[in-house]
């Protein structure tokens, strides 16, 4: 999987927006692409379709918040629901990242 030219979308899910990326996997970097508001904790499914059409990515990949001590959180569950939506509604493959110290390693 690492090392060849797929394209990925990311997503970092909330309730209220959900953050979406693009990212290369040959190069291994990310971009931010869009915001996408949620209404009553329910995903823009239209937006995220036109992103998916637009950029025709090879897999998804949804951001799991977990508790630095790798416990679960209402949003851990949450994320994971998102991704199985992606994955149905979609039929692409979908990959749960950590997010633990995202933060951190982005601010570096």
């Amino acid at each position: 999987m690492t090392g060849s030219g797929r394209t990925l979308l990311g997503f970092d899910y909330g309730t209220q927006q959900i953050g979406v990326a693009v990212g290369q996997e040959l190069t291994g970097t990310s971009t931010p692409l869009a915001t996408l508001s949620c209404r009553n904790e329910t995903p823009d499914w239209d937006a995220i379709t036109r992103l998916i059409e637009e950029w025709r990515p090879a897999a998804l990949v949804v951001g799991v918040p977990l508790i630095m001590d790798g416990t679960e959180q209402a949003m851990t569950q949450a994320a994971r629901r998102f991704a199985r939506r992606l994955e149905g509604r979609y039929r692409l493959p979908v990959h749960l990242a950590d997010e633990r110290l995202t933060s951190v390693e982005a601010g570096r």
